[in-house]
């Protein structure tokens, strides 16, 4: 079940990724109707939550030259949580130690948005002061979470963009 859950989470954020990705890709167009918002779901539904980080990631990606990192937490009460928050540490981690360039875009959302923000303050705790200058990290959760996360990230150098998920 965790497997099965793990490959669900991931080929959803495989999808959303391979969109931005072409969305960053494009000319410039004609100028098309701007679509409506995507409002912040009410409730844990992963789809929902994944279509409204989309559309945020979507909108902060100025500055942006390559797929967005986009990781994801359901909510605590989920059966598997903790396997997902341990499947998202580790790759965050590994991401974080091999390196993320200049004009990359990590984003972090979750309807869990105080353990999401525990995730990215452990993660960024090894990070080199300085080692992530030009990379954009986005924070999608709750105000009371903001400052302890930029506070974590801000000695590595990115950009931090924090948007409250109200």
């Amino acid at each position: 079940m965790r497997q099965k859950m793990l490959t669900m989470s991931r080929t959803a954020l495989l999808a959303m990724l391979a969109v931005l990705a072409l969305a960053a890709c494009k000319k410039e167009e004609a100028p098309k109707a701007v679509a409506a918002a995507v409002a912040v779901p009410t409730n844990g539904d992963p789809n929902a939550w994944q279509a409204y980080a989309s559309d945020v990631v979507k909108k902060n990606m100025d500055g942006v030259t390559n797929a967005p990192f986009v990781y994801f937490l359901p909510l605590e009460t989920d059966a598997d949580f903790q396997a997902q928050y341990d499947a998202q540490m580790d790759k965050v981690k590994s991401d974080l130690g091999r390196g993320i360039l200049e004009g990359n875009m990590l984003a972090f959302v979750s309807p869990a948005s105080n353990k999401m923000g525990d995730l990215v303050v452990a993660a960024f705790a090894d990070v080199a002061a300085g080692s992530m200058k030009g990379v954009k990290v986005l924070f999608i959760g709750q105000a009371a979470d903001n400052e302890r996360v930029k506070a974590a990230v801000a000695p590595s150098g990115v950009n931090y963009v924090f948007v409250e998920a109200k």
